[in-house]
């Protein structure tokens, strides 16, 4: 039997980095002979983490499209056009059965490519909003993969498949919040507040602990303070070695396990992926939208779980100064954290993964 040979393309973010690699897990757990090949962008963060995670990955020129009208849109339109001849020779000597697009940069050459030889191609969209790539590409792929409902408003209702945002795996695994504890250096018995803002960061939250660490003082709750690799060294030198007490600073959580399970209550952006993990594990959360990605979809994927009380949004805007009184409100109230718990808990879809290379395999087998 020829063996199954796929491609998956896209990356930039943690937040398509991650589900990408849970896709390609479960396709190597549901066919172990199956050759997987990761396109992405060079230079961005893939090109590191695929690696990692034991697949091979080429990398294209390919850039985002400038937001304002200048000559970066030269250097975008020639990195196109370098990226469209790239796909198009890594299609012909790869030979993929079937293409799965996670978003991301190198998500539009390579699928363009794919269908243009026929190919089948999946397109997984994470987000509550359709973005303008995944919007053209949607009328060239086979089946679409969304996480929410109601995407027929972007892309022809006969070709989406509900299945939910892939996740990593080991967040399934029951862990004991003890082991969590000790591992943060945790105290048993006082509240815990998740924050983190991506592996990169996210200026504003971090602003949002260092502007209020008097209140914090003051309180009786412990932080795992994921600062990102971007603020990390600066927030170090901000405090001179002396963290306090109650704050456990961290660059990059590698064990996102231990964390949720540690966390009473999660602040974070309100990427796709991160929303996916809280509602998977019911977690009430606050969630502060980045006001620097595409269309605002961050807002709209916040929305979705504030209009069924599933989460608590505050605007990037005002976070700094209402992010941490809210917060230490909130969890005083048991009441309402239960509330959000338990709603978005009901937004969780704990197969998608499966139901994704479900999809992805059904296409090769026509």
């Amino acid at each position: 039997m020829k063996k199954l040979k796929v491609i998956i393309s896209g990356g930039g973010t943690g937040g398509h980095i991650f589900p990408a690699l849970a896709i390609a897990n479960e396709l190597k757990a549901q066919v172990p002979e199956v050759d997987i090949l990761f396109v992405g962008a060079k230079g961005k963060m893939e090109m590191e983490r695929v690696p990692m995670a034991g697949y091979p990955i080429v990398g294209l020129p390919v850039i985002g499209l400038p937001r304002k009208l200048s000559f970066k849109l030269f250097s975008f339109f020639w990195s196109l056009n370098k990226s469209m001849i790239e796909a198009r020779k890594i299609i012909r000597s790869f030979r993929p059965d079937v293409v799965v697009g996670v978003g991301g940069f190198a998500s539009g050459p390579v699928l363009k490519a794919a269908s243009r030889k026929g190919i089948p191609t999946i397109l997984q969209e994470q987000n509550s909003y359709a973005g303008k790539t995944n919007k053209w590409l949607s009328k060239r792929v086979k089946k679409i993969c969304v996480a929410y409902p109601n995407m027929e408003r972007y892309f022809p209702k006969w070709r989406i498949v509900l299945t939910g945002n892939p996740f990593r795996q080991n967040l399934l695994n029951e862990v004991d919040k003890k082991e969590a504890y000790k591992f943060y250096e945790l105290e048993e018995g006082k509240p815990v507040i998740l924050l983190m803002g991506g592996s990169l960061g996210a200026r504003t939250l971090n602003e949002s602990i260092l502007s209020n660490l008097d209140l914090l003082d003051q309180s009786n709750v412990q932080i795992i303070w994921q600062s990102g690799s971007y603020y990390h060294k600066a927030i170090l030198e901000r405090f001179n070695g002396k963290l306090r007490k109650n704050i456990h600073l961290i660059e990059f959580l590698s064990r996102m396990d231990l964390a949720y399970a540690a966390a009473d209550l999660v602040i974070s952006r309100a990427g796709a992926s991160t929303i996916s993990e809280i509602c998977l594990l019911g977690k009430a959360s606050i969630l502060v939208p980045s006001p620097n990605v595409a269309e605002d979809h961050q807002t709209k994927n916040a929305m979705a779980l504030v209009e069924i009380e599933a989460a608590i949004m505050v605007k990037d805007g005002m976070a700094v100064k209402e992010l941490f009184p809210t917060a230490l409100d909130l969890i005083k109230d048991e009441e309402r954290m239960k509330k959000l718990s338990e709603n978005s808990l009901k937004m969780a879809k704990p197969n998608a993964t499966s139901d994704i290379v479900k999809v992805i395999l059904n296409e090769v087998n026509k």
